[in-house]
């Protein structure tokens, strides 16, 4: 028994980045999502960024802004605030990692295919979440400090 607590130890010990990682992700989602929720109104702000990045996006998005997305806006801005609010829930307490990881990265795609800016550009922030996500799903970081780890002997899908 000594040696598997000295196991989980170490393997805590050497994770700890990507757990610190993954809880701020989660905690920062989190906040944005619960924002949107409780101020209200956030179809309009849908509305108001897709209108006024619409030039700058890839060309190849714009079809599915002007006949999906903006004709839909309320639905978009639900799926938008509550899906950052329950991808970062579930970074939080690492249930389901790769599944959340790989929701935001979709979603903060989405946000940069609108936006149509450099990957490589310095300010653009969704590039960064973006390659975030795709660590924290390439990763595992429910690995370690989390309910994955707790219930993948149940559920083999979250191992």
């Amino acid at each position: 028994m000594n040696n598997l607590n000295e196991f989980r130890t170490a393997k805590i010990i050497r994770h700890w980045p990507i757990v610190l990682l993954r809880v701020f992700t989660g905690v920062f989602f989190t906040y944005n999502g619960f924002g949107k929720i409780a101020r209200g109104g956030f179809e309009n702000s849908v509305e108001r960024i897709v209108t006024s990045q619409f030039d700058k996006s890839f060309g190849f998005f714009r079809p599915f802004l002007e006949s999906v997305v903006l004709p839909n806006k309320v639905i978009f801005a639900m799926v938008v605030s509550w899906g950052e609010l329950l991808i970062g829930i579930a970074l939080i307490i690492g249930l389901a990692t790769r599944y959340a990881s790989a929701a935001g990265a979709l979603m903060v795609a989405c946000f940069w295919f609108m936006k149509g800016q450099n990957l490589l550009l310095g300010n653009n922030h969704d590039g960064v979440w973006l390659i975030v996500f795709i660590v924290l799903a390439g990763f595992h970081a429910g690995r370690v400090a989390s309910l994955d780890e707790r219930l993948s002997d149940r559920f083999r899908f979250l191992a």
